[in-house]
């Protein structure tokens, strides 16, 4: 008889509140065994908590994931390699494996490094889909991100080419801002865009912060790491 190998799904969970998971994630979550949680050094481990608020996760494994904070590639890789390693224990052992991702699945998430190393070792992998940040974002400040014609660029915060971007037509959502916040600030404020802007921090979660009109944003006052920007 064949042995069972498991499958590796990354489920989305949202940006942060539960009702935004879809029935897709509860139903994935409430049939995995385990449960696969990025934590971070402190022990926090806010995806589990998000999906506690919708699924009833008593009598699962979880498996905590620790991923560097570093910004040496070298330093990143190699935590990708371990977490991938525990993650394939249970897989070998024929059990389902569901990872946690904030916001969408497919954007900026940690899943697609594990999925490459796992895939490349025969596993079979599953994304499921969820509620984006910036679309929370937006819906949070009830306004639209495109017209029927116009383009929407999605940039990291710290991208190299953020001036370059803001010349750009169309919306723009400058996502993980919160660390570069004072850089992004001044390239908004250079271009003359700051009215034009506005920013939401911890989407959904508690200490949400919202700022429809950047101009008025302390500029000493700090956004916290989950701050997405929409110009």
């Amino acid at each position: 008889m064949e042995k069972r190998i498991g499958t590796f799904y990354g489920v989305s969970v949202g940006p942060g509140d539960p009702e935004l998971m879809t029935l897709q994630a509860v139903r994935r979550l409430e049939n995995c065994p385990v449960i696969a949680a990025p934590q971070t050094p402190k022990g926090g481990m806010l995806a589990l908590e998000i999906a506690k608020g919708a699924v009833e996760l008593s009598g699962k494994t979880i498996l905590p994931l620790r991923f560097a904070m570093s910004l040496d590639p070298a330093v990143q890789k190699a935590a990708h390699i371990e977490a991938a390693r525990a993650v394939k224990e249970y897989l070998d052992a024929g059990q389902d494996v569901a990872m946690l991702n904030l916001g969408d699945v497919s954007v900026y998430a940690t899943f697609g490094y594990l999925q490459e190393i796992l895939e490349a070792e025969g596993c079979k992998t599953v994304m499921l889909p969820g509620v984006t940040s910036f679309c929370a974002v937006a819906a949070r400040l009830n306004t639209s991100l495109t017209g029927i014609d116009t383009p929407l660029h999605i940039v990291p915060g710290g991208c190299g080419a953020l001036e370059e971007c803001l010349a750009q037509p169309g919306a723009k959502v400058l996502m993980k801002s919160g660390r570069q916040l004072p850089g992004v600030l001044a390239a908004l404020e250079r271009r003359g865009l700051l009215e034009r802007s506005a920013l939401v921090s911890n989407c959904g979660l508690p200490g949400e912060q919202v700022y429809a009109d950047l101009s008025a944003f302390p500029r000493k006052q700090d956004a916290g790491y989950f701050a997405t920007i929409i110009v």
